[in-house]
């Protein structure tokens, strides 16, 4: 009888429940001392973990991270200037349900990718459908689908993230092409969906960087009037493992 319950809990996808049966009857059945009702929550608790935790790799392998980065990594050394409270607020991801941006910014190599990773990394844990891009591959990749004819597609999958990570914005100038694209994107998500943005460059420069002042214009009132602000001091963080190395 169980090894027939273990293969329709198998055919039925109840991995983690079939783990936690399979460990049970290992460990004597019965004379582990649960109850029924005991037994079953469970087992039905470790079903709920184990599906909770594959969704979990699923949403974390999707985003294409960069880097694998947790909060409780952070360097808040005095010199780098990061608001403690705000980033732990930040990474409790409560700014994704109120639909709310951040924008990254500091000098090469300071680790703004690695910040704006760690809370992606936050959110997928907590559930959040996440997307992260360098800017300029997700530019050649939107231009490449125009050709193809799966740029509706793109965009569509865009505006579908709980929450999306431009990294690298702002290393050259937007053309017209690229400028129309970042225009769509953020008219999608606005309101709707939360995004990061990290840049070398201030916030005071991208007007600059967007180019073409109606559509600039646009742009950032979309981003920055709902975003939180990080700017990143200190030397650089790679240079510095370097020369520890």
């Amino acid at each position: 009888m169980n090894e027939k319950t273990m293969q329709l809990m198998k055919e039925m996808r109840l991995y983690g429940m079939h783990r936690a049966f399979t460990t049970t009857m290992e460990t004597g059945g019965p004379s582990t001392g649960y109850t029924n009702d005991e037994l079953i929550a469970y087992l039905v608790q470790n079903e709920w973990d184990d599906r909770h935790n594959r969704r979990i790799e699923r949403l974390t392998k999707s985003a294409r991270f960069r880097y694998t980065a947790v909060m409780e990594a952070i360097d808040y050394r005095p010199s780098r200037q990061l608001d403690k409270n705000l980033v732990r607020r930040l990474g409790s991801c409560g700014f994704i349900q109120k639909r709310e941006n951040i924008l990254i910014t500091g000098s090469t190599g300071v680790g703004k990718s690695y910040l704006a990773s760690a809370i992606g990394h936050q959110a997928c844990t907590m559930g959040s459908k996440t997307m992260y891009f360098n800017t300029a591959k997700l530019f050649t990749l939107l231009k490449t689908s125009k050709a193809d004819g799966s740029y509706p597609k793109q965009i569509s999958k865009l505006e579908k993230q709980d929450l999306l990570i431009l990294d690298d914005f702002g290393l050259k100038p937007l053309d017209n092409i690229n400028r129309h694209a970042l225009m769509e994107i953020i008219e999608d998500r606005h309101g709707k969906k939360s995004t990061i943005i990290a840049s070398q460059l201030p916030v005071s420069k991208w007007h600059d960087i967007i180019g073409e002042r109606t559509l600039a214009d646009a742009i950032l009132d979309r981003l920055v009037h709902t975003a939180h602000r990080i700017d990143i001091k200190g030397e650089s963080m790679r240079r510095k493992l370097k020369n520890k190395n």
